[in-house]
């Protein structure tokens, strides 16, 4: 039955934001603890290593995000190893994140000058110690921008995961347009809450890419 695009929609879609959000963060968080790894890997001076960081980050950026999505979806229930909806996506998103995560930061530690590198081996640190001392913390503000800045594009990449059923914003935005027939009205509502979601971020990276600049 077709009916009017009310207020009540506007809550449904308001209340999806929810699972983009949680979406996002768990996506953020798993994507965080492979690039790290695969910075560390494509930082390393062992070349076994490298090539592997440097395999996988090529491969999952040369891949779209969406046959991720749906490799892990569909492909492993073929196998016999069938997931949810939540967890396919959660996987693909951190799969994905991590690839782009481990280039910005690897960039951000190969910006650190060696002579940095020789302040710390002149105190006697090893190379551990000098990556968490010296090296990490001058890292961090040059990989916050753009880190942020990558948060942003994976909040609108979550609206990928509505090809395979999961209710977050997008979803529910295509379950309403169904029931009300009025695409323009709802899909401009969508758009809107994702504007309040990222423009915010993007702010933010702005400001800290601004401080950094003045700071150097």
């Amino acid at each position: 039955m077709i009916r009017q695009f009310a207020w009540i929609d506007v809550l449904f879609l308001v209340a999806a934001v929810r699972w983009t959000l949680a979406l996002t963060g768990v996506a953020f968080l798993g994507g965080a603890v492979v690039g790290a790894i695969v910075a560390l890997l494509r930082f390393s001076r062992l070349a076994p290593l490298q090539l592997l960081g440097g395999v996988y980050t090529q491969l999952v950026q040369g891949t779209p995000l969406l046959v991720w999505i749906f490799g892990l979806y569909f492909g492993l229930a073929i196998f016999g190893f069938p997931v949810d909806a939540w967890t396919a996506a959660a996987a693909a998103l951190s799969v994905y994140a991590g690839a782009f995560l481990g280039e910005i930061w690897r960039g951000a530690l190969l910006a650190i000058p060696k002579t940095q590198w020789e302040a710390g081996a002149s105190l006697g640190l090893g190379v551990l110690h000098q990556l968490r001392y010296v090296i990490v913390p001058q890292a961090l503000r040059v990989a916050t921008p753009p880190t942020v800045g990558f948060l942003v594009q994976l909040i609108k990449d979550t609206s990928l995961a509505s090809t395979i059923g999961f209710v977050e914003l997008t979803r529910e935005g295509q379950t309403t347009t169904a029931a009300t027939f009025q695409p323009f009205t709802v899909y401009l509502t969508v758009a809107a809450l994702y504007f309040l979601l990222c423009f915010p971020l993007t702010q933010w990276s702005r400001r800290l890419e601004r401080r950094l600049h003045a700071a150097r």
